[in-house]
C-alpha cells in the first residue's frame, strides 16, 4: 500500500495536538477499577488514484462528436483538483486530445472555481504509435501536434455549482470549416485523488515525452476507450483519513455521543464531525453524571495503513461508545450503532456506522471544495442525525475502518 500522508489541517491538527493516548478520566480517585482494557481504531481503506471517472459520447451511431456538436460532463472538485480528459481526433491516424497535465485547473490562486471558457487548456497529441502519412506503425514518444491550435477544435466551458461543489464541462466540436475538421469519439475523464498534500495520481492516462500506453493507444489509433475504462474502474474510489477517536466509558443504555434521528445537541459532535476536533465534545461528557471516563485515540489524522490506540478503565456492567471523523466529508462520523460492553474483547467494527451528522450540506467525498481536507467550512444545515446512504459509492465500514478492543 502506498504510503500517504495527509495536511494536519484537514482535522486541526493543531486544536488536537494537546490530546495524549492517556486518560482523560472525569471521576476522582476513588472510582472502582476493575478493569483496563485497550481500544485500537485502524485505517484500512485502499488508496485510488481517482475519487470519480467516467466517460463520454455523441447522441448518434456510432456515438461520436460532429463538428457542432456538443456533450457535457458533471464531476466534483475541490481546490487543488483538476480534471483530466482525452478523446480521439477522428481524422488522424493516432492524435487524440487531451488536456495539460494533471488536468484542467479548476480554481484559481485563491480558491475561487473558475469558469466560463477554458479552451486553452486544451491540447492536441501525437500519440507516435503510428506513421501519420502511410499509417505504418512506429515507436515514438507523445508529443504534442505542432502547428494546430486545439482550442480552435474544440470548445471548453466550465460551470460550477457552489453549494454541491460540482461542475459541469460543455465539450463543443468547433473544427467544422476549418482545415483541421474532425470528429471526436467517445472519451474518457477522471479526477485525481487528493490526501491532503498532493495528487495521487498526478500524470493521468499517459506521460508526455514517453512511449504511450495500451489504453491511451486504442483511444488515439480507433476512439475504443474500453481498455481506459477498465483501468480507471480498477483505480477509482473514494477513500478518506480518519480523525483521533474519543472514546466514552459510561453507565446506562443511552449512548452520550449522539442520538439516532435527533439534531446535534450542541455539545461537540460538530466539530469532530467537520473537523476532527474532539477538544468540545471531550469537555462536554467529562461534565455528565452517567460518565465515568473520556479517552482520546491519536493526537494526529489517521492515514490509510495506519492505527491509533487508548486504554480505558471500566467496571462490570460499564458500556463503551466512540466517534472519529470520517475525513473526507463535510461532517460525517463512525460510531458505535449498538451499544458495546466494556469488557468485549476482539473485533467490534461490525457494532460500527457511519452516519452524516446533519450540520453541513454534503459534497462528494474526497472531492468538496467546503470541506477540511481543502481548508474548507460546510455550508450549515439544520438536519437529524442519520446513517449515510447510498446516495455516494462510499466503501464498506469494514474497508474503511477496524475496531478492536484487547
Amino acid at each position: 500500500m502506498k504510503k500517504i500522508f495527509f495536511k494536519s489541517i484537514a482535522f486541526a491538527a493543531a486544536a488536537m495536538a494537546t490530546f495524549t493516548l492517556s486518560s482523560c478520566d472525569n471521576s476522582d480517585n476513588t472510582m472502582d477499577v476493575s478493569f483496563q482494557k485497550t481500544i485500537t481504531f485502524e485505517n484500512v481503506v485502499t488508496p485510488k488514484d481517482f475519487v470519480e471517472s467516467g466517460s463520454f459520447q455523441g447522441t448518434g451511431t456510432p456515438p461520436i462528436i460532429l463538428p457542432g456538436q456538443s456533450v457535457s460532463i458533471k464531476f466534483s472538485a475541490g481546490k487543488t483538483q483538476a480534471l483530466m480528459f482525452a478523446t480521439m481526433y477522428g481524422a488522424s491516424k493516432d492524435w487524440f486530445f487531451a488536456s495539460q497535465q494533471p488536468g484542467i485547473k479548476l480554481f484559481d490562486g485563491n480558491g475561487n472555481a473558475i469558469t466560463g471558457d477554458v479552451s486553452s487548456s486544451v491540447l492536441l497529441w501525437d500519440n507516435g504509435t503510428k506513421d501519420n502519412i502511410t499509417g505504418q506503425p512506429e515507436s515514438k514518444p507523445i508529443m504534442q501536434v505542432p502547428n494546430v491550435n486545439a482550442s480552435q477544435l474544440m470548445k471548453l466551458n466550465l460551470a460550477y455549482n457552489n453549494v454541491t461543489s460540482e461542475f459541469t464541462l460543455t465539450i463543443t466540436n468547433t473544427s467544422g470549416g476549418t482545415a483541421n475538421q474532425t470528429p471526436f469519439s467517445p472519451g474518457v475523464w477522471a479526477v485525481s485523488n487528493y490526501n491532503g498534500s498532493q495528487l495521487l495520481n498526478s500524470t493521468p492516462f499517459f506521460m508526455p515525452n514517453a512511449p504511450s500506453n495500451p489504453e491511451i493507444t486504442d483511444i488515439a489509433q480507433m476512439g475504443d476507450i474500453a481498455k481506459m475504462m477498465t483501468k480507471l474502474n480498477a483505480n477509482t474510489g473514494i477513500m478518506t483519513g480518519l480523525s483521533p477517536a474519543l472514546v466514552v466509558v459510561y453507565k446506562g443504555d443511552k449512548n452520550p455521543i449522539y442520538e439516532l434521528g435527533k439534531t446535534d445537541s450542541g455539545m461537540g459532535l460538530k466539530e469532530i464531525a467537520q473537523f476532527g476536533n474532539v477538544t468540545k465534545l471531550q469537555n462536554s461528557l467529562k461534565s455528565m453524571p452517567n460518565v465515568k471516563g473520556v479517552y482520546i485515540a491519536g493526537n494526529a489524522p489517521v492515514t490509510p495503513g495506519n492505527k491509533v490506540m487508548t486504554n480505558f478503565n471500566a467496571s462490570p456492567g460499564d458500556k463503551i461508545a466512540y466517534a472519529t471523523m470520517f475525513g473526507f466529508s463535510n461532517d460525517w462520523f463512525y460510531a458505535n450503532e449498538q451499544n458495546i460492553d466494556a469488557n468485549s474483547k476482539g473485533d467490534i467494527t461490525s457494532k460500527t456506522s457511519l452516519f452524516d451528522s446533519g450540520t453541513g450540506v454534503d459534497q462528494y467525498p474526497g472531492a468538496g471544495n467546503r470541506q477540511a481536507l481543502f481548508g474548507g467550512t460546510p455550508q450549515s444545515e439544520n438536519m437529524v442525525i442519520s446513517k449515510v446512504g447510498t446516495f455516494y459509492p462510499v466503501p464498506p465500514v469494514q474497508n474503511v475502518i477496524k475496531v478492536t478492543v484487547n
